[in-house]
C-alpha cells in the first residue's frame, strides 16, 4: 500500500511538474527577429516629455539586456517594430500640509498600450493597459512644481521598460 502512495505520488508529481521554464523559452519573440524598431511613443495626453522618457527607457532596457540591434526610429529594415502609446497621464493630491493648506506629495499614474509586430504583421507581443504609478513631493515655489514630476516619470519609466522587456522575453 505505501509503495502504491509513493509511485503514485512520483508520477503525480512528475506529470504536474512545477510550471518553472529556463530563461528565454517563453520568448513572444521568433529566433529570426534580430533587429528591433523602436520609433518614439505615441501619446494621447498633453504631459510634458513622457512619451520620451518611456521611449528611452525601453531603448535602454532592450539594449542592456538583449542581443537585438535596435533602432531609434520607425524602420522597414527591422524584423519586428515595438510601438507604444501613452494613453492616460494623471497627477493626483495625496497629502496636505495642515500648516499651509497646500499638497505636499502626489501621485502621478501613466497608462500605456503596447504592441509588438514582426515584419510581416504578425502580432508577436500586446498589451493594452498597462499602468504604473509613483509618487513625488511637492514644492512651496511653484516655478518648481513643473520640475518635480520629471524624476517621477524617470523612475516610472525605467520600471515599465524593465516590465514590458521582460514580459517579452520570459512571459512574466
Amino acid at each position: 500500500m505505501k509503495l502504491r502512495a509513493a509511485t503514485l505520488v512520483v508520477l503525480s508529481t512528475l506529470l504536474t511538474g512545477c510550471g518553472y521554464h529556463t530563461a528565454g523559452s517563453a520568448t513572444h519573440i521568433p529566433a529570426n527577429v534580430r533587429t528591433l524598431s523602436v520609433p518614439i511613443f505615441a501619446t494621447r495626453v498633453q504631459a510634458y516629455r513622457t512619451e520620451m522618457a518611456f521611449t528611452q527607457a525601453v531603448v535602454r532596457e532592450l539594449n542592456t539586456r538583449t542581443s537585438y540591434r535596435v533602432l531609434n526610429s520607425d524602420s522597414a529594415d527591422a524584423d519586428a517594430t515595438l510601438r507604444g502609446t501613452i494613453l492616460t497621464q494623471t497627477i493626483t493630491p495625496l497629502t496636505y500640509d495642515a500648516t499651509t493648506s497646500q499638497t505636499s506629495s502626489y501621485l502621478v499614474a501613466v497608462t500605456a498600450r503596447v504592441v509588438l509586430i514582426a515584419h510581416d504583421g504578425t502580432v508577436l507581443y500586446r498589451n493594452d493597459a498597462i499602468t504604473f504609478r509613483e509618487q513625488y513631493q511637492s514644492t512651496q515655489d511653484l516655478s518648481l512644481f513643473i520640475q518635480e514630476g520629471s524624476p517621477a516619470i524617470s523612475r516610472m519609466s525605467r520600471d515599465f521598460a524593465q516590465t514590458i522587456v521582460s514580459d517579452m522575453l520570459e512571459s512574466f
